[in-house]
């Protein structure tokens, strides 16, 4: 074996130095470099996974909101059409006043219930927007902290 290691011209004793040095240098980069990366990275995809949560909820809600929009339009469309015969049993002027007044609200309704649809879904993609930009934003500095302690 010694024949072998002189014909290639290696040190046993160097040999088993470097082997006990790349253990060593193994080992302190998992535990100082590695690890903490991957719990890193792990919270990193919780919090992601949370943010991708909310926005299904948001857009579960949202679909609810548009249900409930649907409803209210076909209780104010039920409703109009109540005052629409009732208008047209009474006389020319009072039947034309009650039909403008029950368009009217279902008007109002309508863009209400847009308003405010439109207002949950702009805060949700708000809420959604900033929570990815803290994400990332916690990311760069978490990865250059660890850039500098390398």
């Amino acid at each position: 074996m010694h024949a072998l290691f002189d014909a290639f011209g290696l040190d046993w004793r160097l040999l088993v130095i470097n082997l006990i040095n790349f253990g060593l240098l193994s080992g302190v980069l998992w535990y100082f470099l590695y690890h903490p990366l991957t719990s890193m990275l792990e919270t990193r995809r919780e919090k992601i996974a949370e943010g991708v949560s909310k926005a299904d909820e948001a857009d579960h809600r949202l679909q609810q909101l548009e249900d409930s929009r649907s409803e209210m339009l076909a209780q104010a469309g039920r409703e109009s059409d109540e005052v629409l015969v009732k208008a047209r049993a009474a006389a020319g002027e009072k039947q034309r006043e009650l039909i403008a007044q029950g368009e009217a609200t279902a008007k109002a309704v309508l863009a209400d219930a847009l308003s405010q649809a439109t207002e949950m879904k702009r805060e949700a993609i708000e809420k959604s927007k900033q929570e990815v930009a803290k994400l990332i934003v916690l990311g760069i500095e978490r990865t250059a902290l660890e850039k500098r302690h390398i």
